[in-house]
């Protein structure tokens, strides 16, 4: 079953204390299997974005811990700050990130808000999928009023909390209220201007966000409310959609931003909400000067921004991850009032486990001096899948070359679709670099298992034979990919530059190598497992994979050695 994930993403008021804020987040490593991501403050807002992430139950604990702890070192009564806030833990929101619905995460987000209304004494407000009514799905409804207008709302049948006192005693004033919820990813995103009004801001602001602004009569800005037929006020939408958005200065940098709040960026994503805002303030005689990420951001939408602004260059989007972070880094000028470390800020990359290096994280010497080290692993199975890389490596060198040529404008879609192509093959092969020499050692560990009795004797052999098979499909994946990604190769020998040609031979050369390479490695292990039926098929098929191989070998060939 797939282990459930949960991050949660607590907005504590306080912003310009660091020994309090680092207090405060590091109550979340005392909770073991819960990774610590992200600590934003905000000195202007003051304000912190907390990310952390790990299973439900430990999740849930960890938050109650940090709303505990924030209760105890801030004070409502004394905070003030730019962003809206009604809570020293003003809202703590938890989001689905693997193996759990947004359904079930609600459910936690219930679970933790009961426990922090009936033991901590702090009026608790259910948001988003987790609220009670629909009136209390959107946030800005149950913080409206603020901490000021607190002691009123709580005295408000309507507004009674969902846990915890209705009453604005002493310890509710100290701490405030919280709002707690399961909600889909947020991206909290603000975007800089060459300006101070917060005025403008807003006007940009209301142009963009999904609730638009208030109909007037006459003056858009004086003028009378426009109401519908039932009374309620009628607004003119904004231009898109899952977007929240509000203007202010930010005294830190001396500028005035829009701030957003995307809610699903799936359906307006990053690069379409700093785009269009673009447009929104040129028109107003204004100029966005870039943008900042507050807390993480999924991999998907920094990959989809570069690609976005690579389609807008007509320029290739065969190139390698790394240099699309740099694309999308520049192109929403992430990097315009602070450094932008994709380490810190992409939650993928946050979540990777540093402690345990893989082979293709190595340098190239160190790759070389590992193998040729006393250990059997990596071998020729990890070497196999490591040529192979290094031969669609430089088929989609070929492409994108290609496709950034002059005179060739007209054909670079063409071009960046089989570079494309050729990258995809390629982070497949580096995969299996690790993953060869992984099935290996599987098989290490299964010969160690006891065999004392004849339990442990049958539980050893179907741990061999498991690791066996394990063992012959990795090389014959490696065979498989290997193979295919020669159709970059011979494409580009076909139409690619001619200049490059002899790279396109050599990328040709290298993914045979490793199809061959591989190939022995499936038949070695083969010849181990006692399931002949599996044995036999893998074997048919590898074999049909190798003499496909040898042929589009040849192709290549033939049409390198015509060329020259």
């Amino acid at each position: 079953m797939k282990k459930q994930l949960i991050e949660c993403v607590p907005n504590i008021s306080e912003g310009r204390d660091l020994s309090k804020i680092n207090e405060i987040a590091k109550t979340v490593e005392t909770v073991d299997g819960v990774k610590l991501l992200d600590v934003d403050p905000g000195a202007a807002t003051n304000r912190t974005v907390i990310t952390f992430v790990g299973e439900p139950e430990k999740v849930i604990e960890a938050a109650f811990r940090l709303i505990k702890k924030a209760n105890e070192l801030i004070d409502m009564r004394k905070h003030l700050g730019e962003h809206p806030r009604f809570g020293a833990t003003d809202v703590c929101p938890l989001v689905p990130i693997s193996g759990i619905s947004l359904e079930e995460t609600a459910e936690y987000a219930k679970k933790l808000g009961e426990r922090v209304g009936k033991e901590l004494e702090i009026p608790v407000y259910l948001y988003e999928k987790a609220a009670t009514e629909e009136k209390r799905k959107n946030l800005a409804n149950c913080r409206a009023g603020e901490y000021e207008g607190l002691k009123e709302k709580l005295a408000d049948p309507n507004w009674k909390p969902d846990y915890g006192p209705a009453i604005f005693n002493e310890k509710v004033q100290k701490s405030g209220a919280t709002a707690i919820s399961a909600r889909d990813f947020l991206v909290a995103y603000n975007v800089n201007l060459n300006s101070t009004s917060t005025r403008r801001a807003n006007a940009v602001a209301f142009d963009i966000r999904e609730a638009g602004r208030v109909k007037r009569e006459g003056n858009p800005i004086t003028g009378k409310k426009v109401l519908d037929k039932d009374g309620n006020v009628v607004r003119i939408p904004g231009k898109l959609k899952a977007v929240k958005g509000i203007g202010w200065y930010i005294d830190e940098y001396g500028i005035a931003q829009i701030s957003y709040n995307l809610t699903n960026i799936s359906i307006t994503p990053v690069h379409i909400a700093f785009d269009e805002t673009v447009k929104a303030a040129d028109k107003r005689g204004l100029r966005v000067t870039g943008s900042e990420l507050i807390g993480l951001i999924p991999l998907k939408a920094m990959l989809d921004a570069a690609d976005y602004f690579l389609q807008k260059q007509e320029r290739s989007l065969g190139v390698s991850e790394k240099e699309k972070i740099k694309i999308a880094i520049k192109s929403l000028g992430l990097d315009d009032l602070k450094p932008f470390n994709p380490k810190e800020k992409i939650i993928e990359y946050v979540l990777e486990e540093q402690s345990s290096k893989k082979l293709i994280d190595l340098t190239l010497k160190e790759f070389a001096d590992e193998t040729a080290g006393e250990s059997p692993a990596p071998g020729g199975g990890s070497i196999s899948a490591y040529v192979g890389t290094l031969g669609v490596a430089l088929g989609t060198m070929v492409a994108n070359l290609s496709a950034n040529k002059r005179g060739w404008d007209d054909k670079w879609e063409y071009y960046s679709d089989w570079a494309v192509k050729g990258q995809k093959y390629k982070e497949t092969l580096l995969a299996l670099v690790d993953e060869d020499t992984n099935a290996f050692n599987k098989i290490i560990e299964a010969f160690r298992l006891p065999k004392s009795n004849l339990q442990e004797k049958e539980m050893r052999a179907k741990a061999i034979e498991d690791a066996t098979k394990y063992a012959t499909e990795v090389p014959f994946k490696v065979m498989e990919t290997a193979q295919q990604s020669m159709e970059v190769m011979l494409e580009m020998a076909k139409n690619g530059l001619q200049n490059s040609l002899s790279d396109a031979g050599v990328g040709a050369l290298c993914a045979k190598t490793a199809v061959h390479g591989a190939y022995f490695n499936v038949r070695i292990n083969a010849k181990d497992i006692k399931d002949k039926a599996f044995a036999e098929e893998i074997l048919s098929k590898a074999k049909q994979i190798f003499n496909k191989a040898e042929q589009l070998e040849k192709q290549v060939l033939e049409i390198l050695n015509k060329a020259i």
